[in-house]
């Protein structure tokens, strides 16, 4: 059974689906399954915003075909990890949990390169193009460690 790792943003359309083909790309397929949610309802069914998209396209990783969805509290049984975006993002999902087991499960993402200084992962939606540029480096740059820590464990 494949480790199964969710990425959480607020819409599941800019930074959580990077987050996903990202980390996707860094680990081996048979060992893990990789995925993405969104602590809001807006997008269900929707693919990632277009920006998101051509970020992507232009390192190498097609997104493309991911469609949005709203993280629910089955999550935390189906899921090992839960990393999400920002702060905000934590509080809701945190909210959700019912046991420290699933509690335990949840992280800022960026805590992985900044332990405990709670730095949250801009959304890029409203902001300039180059924006999706700054967040898939920061993401690319976390997932490095994260496939890194997970490799080791899971092996």
């Amino acid at each position: 059974m494949p480790v199964k790792i969710l990425m959480v943003c607020l819409g599941n359309i800019c930074r959580s689906p990077l987050a996903e083909g990202i980390m996707a790309s860094k680990l081996p397929k048979d060992k893990f399954f990789v995925d993405s949610a969104g602590t809001g309802s807006w997008h269900v069914g929707h693919c990632p915003d277009k920006r998101s998209i051509e970020t992507a396209k232009k390192n190498g990783i097609n997104i493309s075909a991911q469609k949005g969805r709203q993280f629910k509290t089955s999550d935390f049984d189906e899921f090992d990890y839960i990393f999400v975006m920002d702060n905000s993002n934590y509080n809701d999902v945190i909210h959700l949990a019912k046991t420290p087991e699933q509690r335990a499960k949840v992280s800022l993402i960026l805590n992985e390169l900044f332990p405990d200084e709670n730095v949250d992962v801009p959304d890029p939606y409203y902001g300039t193009a180059n924006g999706f540029d700054n967040v898939y480096e920061m993401l690319d740059e976390v997932t490095d460690l994260i496939a890194e820590k997970l490799i080791q464990k899971h092996q």
